[in-house]
């Protein structure tokens, strides 16, 4: 599209009318979520807007610009882009393996000098972008149970092999179950989600024990028993608890929790920012963010079943159940349900690539709510 185009009243008139069709409930309910962080992060500073509220709002204001003009774009834009995006991103990660920057002793860094960044976040937009427009294409009873599941399959499991082997596990689950996800919602048949289930529950046991790092394997079994390692591997879920805890109802007031303004509580402005906000506005407070995170839910998920195209009911649905894991995978870690695994509560924590790639996948929903009348071809005519 020119400059000129964009000018003529006709192309202006559109743009006002895609732009008047983005569910700015939504976008309301997304700016509560990173406000709330910020104000989490400036008091766990000391009431100071360095080093992280201040950079948390900057990088919200640039994110959402980026969701709107992203909502603007023509849903039949993202359908062409779907395997370039998935391409691009598997020849990132592969890339990580040759030539990756090490960090803490895992290599998911690719350093381009100006910039750093993990590849394994492009896939997880890429990732949902490429099932949406493969079983866009295949018809219900090959979704079902044909040999047509052996592409998803190795769709889903060169990518997450790539990410665990960097090692990230938490990345890794992310993309397994957001692909497996799409998989079931595209209509797989009960009969292999039952058999697979069976699978993952017999292979764990072997996996903890001799496919996972030595830490990784101390995070499960930290997670079984926190007491036994009080002051080491224990420390983060042991203080996660007593932060929790010790909020009761209406918490301790804001600024006022000792866990995380003593510096007890470790990654108090990332992964365990929900333990933060938890001893300051106890209770009510969680139950308060938690509502709004299931109001984003329930409102991509209502944007997907409005879609008239199956590559946009699809890609809305894999967006949103992303989403979905960030909230209960971080949730549960806070609580001690689940292993530390890295995960962190999106628009909530501290971290520019989690809320860019959460950002652009809520973009590719409001793409889907804007056109969710235009049809999406595949050169064998319409499937709505």
């Amino acid at each position: 599209m020119t400059v000129s185009a964009l000018t003529r009243p006709g192309e202006r008139d559109r743009l006002v009318v895609k732009f008047t069709q983005i569910d700015w409930t939504f976008v309301i309910a997304l700016c509560l979520l990173a406000g709330t962080g910020s104000l989490m992060m400036f008091s766990v500073a000391g009431s100071s807007w360095e080093p992280w509220a201040g950079a948390h709002l900057f990088r919200f204001g640039f994110c959402l610009i980026l969701m709107i003009a992203l909502a603007l774009f023509d849903i039949r834009v993202w359908f062409a882009l779907a395997y370039p995006i998935y391409g691009l991103g598997l020849a990132l990660l592969v890339a990580v393996e040759l030539f990756g920057d090490t960090r803490m002793g895992a290599t998911r860094w690719l350093d381009l000098g100006f910039i750093s960044f993990q590849p394994s976040e492009v896939m997880k937009v890429g990732i949902v972008l490429a099932l949406a427009r493969f079983y866009h294409g295949v018809s219900a009873e090959n979704a079902r149970l044909s040999w047509w599941l052996l592409i998803p399959a190795f769709m889903i499991g060169a990518p997450v092999l790539l990410v665990a082997h960097q090692p990230d596990l938490g990345t890794a689950m992310l993309i397994a179950m957001t692909g497996g996800a799409i998989v079931v919602l595209a209509g797989l048949s009960w009969r292999i989600i039952a058999a697979a289930a069976l699978a993952f529950i017999v292979a764990v046991p072997p996996m903890v024990m001799f496919v996972m790092h030595d830490y990784q394997r101390k995070r499960v079994l930290t997670f079984l028993n926190p007491e036994s390692d009080p002051s080491g591997s224990g420390y983060h879920i042991l203080q996660s608890k007593i932060a929790l805890g010790s909020g009761g109802f209406f918490g301790k007031g804001y600024g006022l929790g000792s866990q995380s303004q003593l510096n007890f509580l470790p990654e108090k402005h990332t992964d365990f920012i929900f333990a933060t906000l938890a001893e300051e506005f106890g209770f009510l407070g969680c139950a308060s963010v938690l509502a709004i995170f299931a109001a984003v839910i329930f409102m991509a998920l209502r944007t997907a079943a409005l879609a008239h195209s199956h590559f946009g009911r699809l890609a809305a649905s894999g967006v949103t159940a992303t989403f979905t894991l960030y909230v209960l995978i971080n949730g549960a870690m806070v609580m001690g349900l689940a292993p530390v695994v890295g995960v962190p509560m999106p628009l909530l924590s501290y971290g520019g690539t989690v809320m860019l790639t959460v950002m652009i996948g809520f973009g590719l929903v409001q793409s889907v709510r804007v056109h969710r009348y235009t049809e999406v071809t595949s050169g064998k005519g319409a499937f709505v």
